[in-house]
C-alpha cells in the first residue's frame, strides 16, 4: 500500500445524521458508476477514490450493475482500491451498494440479489447500506 491519507482530510467537510440510526454521512458521496468500468483507466479510478477521501467523502457508493460495458466492473474495480489502497482506511469509509437491475439471462437475473454475489465482485468489501430497487 502506498497511499497515505492527508491528516486534515475532515477539517472542511460537513457530515449529517442519517435519521435516528447513528449513521453520519458526507454531504458528497463518490458514485462509482460512469468512470469505474472495464474500459476506464485504474490509475484515475484510484486518484478519484484518493481525492475525494483526502476532502472528507467516506461515503462510496458502487450496485451490482455498475460498470461498463462489463456489468459488475465498478465493484470489481473498488474493490481492487480498497484490498490494495484503502483497507488501512476501511473503517473510515461507509461503502453502499443497491441490487434489483437485470445482470443475467434467466428467471431470477432481474430479480433475486445475493450479497455473497456482490462482495465477491467487489473483493469482499463489507457493505454498510444496501439499497434494493
Amino acid at each position: 500500500m502506498s497511499y497515505i491519507a492527508q491528516d486534515n482530510r475532515y477539517e472542511n467537510m460537513k457530515y449529517k445524521s442519517s435519521g435516528t440510526s447513528g449513521l453520519k454521512l458526507p454531504l458528497v458521496s463518490l458514485g462509482l458508476w460512469h468512470n469505474f468500468g472495464a474500459n476506464d483507466n485504474f490509475e484515475n479510478m484510484k486518484d478519484l477514490c484518493f481525492t475525494a477521501f483526502n476532502n472528507g467523502i467516506t461515503h462510496f457508493d458502487i450496485a451490482n450493475n455498475y460498470g461498463f460495458p462489463a456489468v459488475g466492473s465498478a465493484e470489481e474495480n473498488f474493490g481492487k482500491i480498497l484490498r490494495e489502497e484503502l483497507g488501512a482506511y476501511r473503517d473510515e469509509m461507509i461503502i453502499s451498494t443497491k441490487a434489483g437491475y437485470k445482470m443475467w439471462e434467466g428467471p431470477y437475473g432481474d430479480q433475486q440479489f445475493t450479497l455473497s454475489e456482490t462482495k465477491k465482485t467487489a473483493q469482499k468489501a463489507v457493505f454498510f447500506v444496501i439499497y434494493s430497487y
